[in-house]
């Protein structure tokens, strides 16, 4: 389970928005909030977002066990 929360905060750490992470990953921003409401990201789209906003650890927010 992805841990929306945690990916939201460090969206807004990064100095970014959602709006304009979607955008990087080339989906409308309301396929984004859709996304994030259910917590499913495919693997090239959370790679892409490990890149983008320079995860450390992205096994405490892309697979996390809650």
């Amino acid at each position: 389970m992805i841990r929306t929360d945690k990916l939201a905060g460090l969206i807004v750490e990064r100095g970014m928005s959602q709006t304009g992470v979607a955008k990087a990953l080339g989906m409308h921003p309301k396929t984004f909030y859709a996304k994030m409401h259910k917590g499913v990201f495919d693997s090239d789209e959370i790679q892409k977002m490990i890149s983008l906003l320079s995860i450390d650890d992205p096994l405490a927010i892309f697979f996390a066990v809650q």
